[in-house]
């Protein structure tokens, strides 16, 4: 794996990770009782995006390490499974 393709699975996985974090610890003005005029009662309170963006980052490297461990150090790939769909 050339490190572009690298760059560019880390960027799926570190987007992906990104929608896995966001929701977690999360809570709504509604169950802070400190609603904002002009939003939603199910906006976030306090939104806390850099730790966010930490928190991703940390579990895109982990995910991405377990990648490249599974595909570059033993050498799995799709072709190692057996096909589902006849002729394919």
């Amino acid at each position: 794996m050339g490190w572009v393709s690298g760059l560019a699975i880390y960027f799926i996985i570190w987007w992906t990770s990104l929608f896995v974090i966001l929701p977690l610890g999360q809570r709504s003005q509604a169950d802070a009782d400190d609603i904002t005029l002009g939003t939603t009662h199910s906006a976030p309170a306090q939104h806390r995006m850099g730790r966010k963006l930490l928190q991703t980052t940390i579990l895109a490297c982990v995910v991405f390490a377990a990648f490249y461990v599974v595909t570059q150090v033993y050498g799995l790939s799709p072709d190692d499974f057996p096909k589902i769909i006849p002729g394919t």
